[in-house]
């Protein structure tokens, strides 16, 4: 992605694009323009512009100007006019407001807004440019459902090239039309979404591993005749044309490598019966300073059950889900555990979980498993979470995202907890390791408590929904999809009217 964009340069070849195209490209780092305003961070779009509005607005700000200065901004008026500068702030503040980005939080800084209005913020200005190319890299990440759900319908209907990087099936499938598979250190492009491409994919792998049986099996017969008649004086011409037969059929045999996409082995294994209670609030209530999150608010969870919290960002999805996992404090109300509960708990934030000391993984690994574990059971689960040989020697401080995720993953395996609970889980995996997830989770006996914005993810695994909004909290026993079917418009309404403040 980022040699298609041009900022890194290819080490062969090169990137070709079509004369007055423009490039416009989302990165993953939403945290750059952190103290611009939210208008000024949409005009950044285009920096040709905001230079020029920069340097115009340093010219008029001065008391006297120099005749220097006045034939400078003669010029400067016109090219602004040129590049659309008297209406380049109503085009942004519409493409905000569009974005349900208020008119009120504009003039404020970037970090006022939580991280999915962030994105938002950041989209519209690589919308500005209003780019022929758009290269998006993960752009759901910290996404709320709402969000994902509007950015799908406008790059279904984008008129233009649309490039992404995402680990959300869903949001592949809505959106794409070929998938560029990078595997066996190669691109191959599929038509179709992703789950065409998993079928294609599949089917061509076996249909080449077919191929390759028969080739070989042909070969040891061919084989047989040269290796019985080759001294045969009579016969030793069929045994030469055979050979070359063999020698032919060896070159037409495509090799078929290693996939390089591997899948983690996890199995989450309860080693205490879970009890029918679980988790049980009465009336809880949580405030930060003026703003009530959660109002009197009770629930029972029961064994077995997979609830899944939605709702849009900053409105208290994870200040629930603390409070549930008795690591925040109510502000009044309580909340109760069942006698036999032992719960695993994964957070959004990864340094939650993993301390700023810099162990290797088997140290972190045996501080944080139960009492009497031994080196090999830690060497065991290290290897089914990718981490084999030297890598189990590895810092945790020089983990990257996913990584800390399997990690802790690991870590829930080797505690052998009754209870799961699971805050974003998906942000930082592959596809492969949401997958396995997803399907030891889909055959764990005990209660599943968990916040996504990953819709398939939700869609395969709850049989509860419990919907935060800003008015209150629903509480739907059913899966996500006949929430949908019951709520419809009006939940994708009442998503849209989320908090935009962080905090």
């Amino acid at each position: 992605m980022k040699v298609l964009a041009g900022i890194l340069q290819p080490s062969n070849g090169a990137v070709a694009v079509d004369k007055d195209m423009k490039v416009g490209y989302l990165k993953q780092d939403h945290y750059e323009f952190e103290t611009e305003t939210v208008l000024g961070t949409v005009l950044r779009g285009n920096p040709e512009l905001w230079a020029l509005m920069q340097e115009r607005d340093a010219i008029y700000s001065k008391e006297e100007m120099t005749d220097e200065e006045g034939i400078r901004i003669s010029e400067i008026e016109e090219q602004f006019a040129d590049l659309g500068g008297y209406e380049a702030e109503s085009i942004a503040g519409e493409l905000l407001e569009g974005l349900a980005i208020p008119t009120s939080t504009h003039t404020k800084p970037l970090n006022f807004l939580t991280g999915g209005f962030k994105l938002r913020v950041l989209l519209a200005q690589v919308l500005f440019l209003k780019p022929d190319i758009l290269l998006l890299d993960e752009p759901t990440n910290h996404l709320d459902i709402k969000t994902i759900h509007w950015l799908e319908e406008l790059l279904t209907n984008y008129n233009g090239v649309v490039i992404v990087i995402s680990h959300d099936r869903h949001f592949i499938n809505s959106i794409s039309t070929h998938i560029a598979d990078l595997d066996y250190n190669t691109i191959r492009v599929f038509p179709g979404n992703y789950d065409d491409f998993m079928t294609a994919a599949e089917q061509s792998r076996e249909q080449l591993l077919s191929d390759n049986k028969r080739a070989k099996e042909k070969i040891n017969d061919l084989q047989d005749f040269v290796s019985r008649f080759s001294a045969n004086a009579s016969k030793s011409k069929q045994a030469t044309s055979r050979q070359k037969m063999i020698e032919k059929i060896k070159e037409e045999m495509v090799d078929v490598k290693p996939s390089s996409r591997v899948a983690p082995y996890i199995r989450f294994k309860a080693k205490r019966v879970l009890g029918k209670d679980v988790f049980e609030a009465i009336n809880i209530s949580k405030s930060y300073d003026d703003l009530q999150v959660i109002k009197d608010f009770s629930v029972s969870i029961s064994k077995g059950e997979k609830v899944g919290i939605v709702g849009t960002n900053g409105v208290g999805k994870t200040t629930l889900l603390r409070m549930l996992m008795k690591k925040l404090e109510p502000d009044s109300g309580q909340v109760k555990w069942g006698d036999s509960v032992e719960a695993s708990y994964f957070p959004q934030d990864h340094r939650e979980a993993i301390e700023p000391d810099a162990d290797t993984l088997i140290e972190w690994l045996l501080r944080n498993a139960p009492q009497g574990t031994e080196v090999q059971e830690i060497r065991a689960i290290l290897g089914r979470m990718l981490f084999s040989g030297d890598m189990a020697n590895k810092s945790t401080k020089v983990l990257s995202g996913g990584e800390k995720s399997r990690i802790i993953i690991g870590k829930m395996i080797l505690v052998g907890d009754n209870v799961i609970v699971l805050d974003e889980p998906t942000n930082h995996l592959d596809l492969e390791t949401i997958e396995a997830l997803n399907y030891s989770l889909s055959l764990f006996e005990g209660t599943v408590l968990l916040v996504s914005h990953d819709r398939e993810f939700i869609s395969s695994l709850c049989t509860r929904i419990i919907e935060v909004t800003p008015e209150g909290i629903n509480d739907f026993k059913g899966t996500y999809e006949e929430f949908l079917e019951r709520e419809g418009a009006d939940f994708y309404k009442r998503l849209a009217g989320g908090s935009v403040a962080s905090g």
